[in-house]
C-alpha cells in the first residue's frame, strides 16, 4: 500500500520582496508600506495563507512608519521570542509568516500594546455594509464642485456625488442646465452613516458653507441652477430643515434656502466629480462661516 502522507499546505506565491520579509523574517523600508497610511474600513489578513489577523477598529498611528494595531483577531497571532534576545517576533499561527513584532509598554493606546506589522505581510479585505445601514442626503449650494468640497470631508460621509436635480428634463448635461431653461440645480449627493453623523449636523455644514441669503446665485455664479436648495427625502429631514432656518433667522440671518421633495438625482459628468481633489485648490465662493 502507498503512503501518500500528508498533503501540504497550499500557500500564495510570494514575490522575491514578500519572501524576503515572510520566509526570510526581514523588515520592509519605514513609511513605504501599503497600509502606513490607511485607514479604510475592513480585515487584514496573511499575505501567505489568507487567515484573518486584525480588524481595522484595532489598527492606530504609531508614528513608526509600519501599521501598527493594539490588538488582533483571537487565536490569530503567535509570539515568538526573537533571536536577538530583546523584542518578541509575531508571526500568523497558521502558516508561520513572518509579520513583525510586538511591543509593550508604549501608551499609544488604553491597550498599551502595539503590533509593528510589514505592510507586505498583509493583505486588505474591505468591509462591504448593506447599503440600507447608510443614509442619503442632497444639498444645492451654488456650483456644486464646491459644495461637495467640503462635504467629502464630513466625518461619517462615505460617498459624494455632484449632479442635477430639481427639473423637467431627463438625463440633462451640463450645458443644458447652464442655459437655466432645464429647472435643474446643481446638487451634491451625500451618502453618509447615521452612526457617525447625523442630517442635522450635514445641514447646519450646508448652511454654514455658503451664503444662504442669495437668490439665483452664488457669488459670482448667476442663474436658477446656482439656486440654494434642500432637497428633503422624508419629512424628519424637510422639519430638520425648518428648525434650522428658524435658528439661523433669529439669529438675524436672512434665508432665501428652498425645501423642495427630492426627485429624480442626475449624475453629471464625470470631469465635475470631485473636481477641486483632482485639481488642486478650493472653491472660490464656499467658505466656511460657523453659524450655529
Amino acid at each position: 500500500m502507498t503512503n501518500h502522507g500528508q498533503e501540504k499546505p497550499k500557500y500564495k506565491a510570494l514575490s522575491a520582496e514578500e519572501e524576503r520579509v515572510i520566509v526570510h523574517k526581514g523588515t520592509e523600508r519605514p513609511f513605504t508600506g501599503k497600509y502606513n497610511d490607511f485607514d479604510e474600513e475592513g480585515q487584514y489578513n496573511c499575505k501567505r495563507c489568507g487567515e484573518p489577523l486584525y480588524k481595522s477598529d484595532d489598527k492606530f498611528d504609531g508614528h513608526c512608519g509600519w501599521p501598527s494595531f493594539d490588538d488582533e483577531i483571537p487565536g490569530a497571532i503567535k509570539r515568538i521570542p526573537d533571536a536577538d534576545g530583546r523584542r518578541i517576533e509575531i508571526v500568523c499561527a497558521n502558516c508561520g509568516a513572518h509579520l513583525g513584532h510586538v511591543f509593550e509598554g508604549e501608551n499609544f493606546t488604553k491597550k498599551n500594546i502595539r503590533h509593528c506589522v510589514n505592510s507586505v505581510s498583509l493583505t486588505f479585505e474591505a468591509v462591504k455594509l448593506p447599503q440600507e445601514l447608510y443614509d442619503t442626503a442632497y444639498f444645492a449650494s451654488g456650483c456644486f464642485w464646491g459644495t461637495q468640497y467640503h462635504f467629502q470631508k464630513q466625518a461619517g460621509v462615505i460617498s459624494t456625488e455632484v449632479g442635477y436635480m430639481g427639473g423637467h428634463r431627463e438625463n440633462p448635461s451640463y450645458e443644458q442646465v447652464c442655459t437655466g431653461n432645464t429647472g435643474h440645480a446643481e446638487t451634491t449627493k451625500v451618502v453618509f452613516d447615521p452612526s457617525k453623523t447625523s442630517y442635522e449636523k450635514l445641514a447646519q455644514l450646508f448652511f454654514e458653507t455658503h451664503d444662504q441669503s442669495q437668490v439665483n446665485r452664488q457669488g459670482p455664479d448667476i442663474g436658477t441652477q446656482y439656486r440654494s436648495v434642500i432637497f428633503y427625502t422624508s419629512e424628519e429631514e424637510k422639519q430638520t430643515a425648518k428648525k434650522l432656518i428658524e435658528q439661523l433667522k433669529n439669529k438675524g440671518f436672512k434665508v432665501a434656502t428652498e425645501l423642495t421633495p427630492a426627485s429624480t438625482f442626475w449624475k453629471a459628468e464625470n470631469y465635475h466629480q470631485n473636481y477641486y481633489q483632482n485639481k488642486g485648490g478650493s472653491p472660490y465662493c464656499h467658505i466656511y462661516q460657523k453659524k450655529f
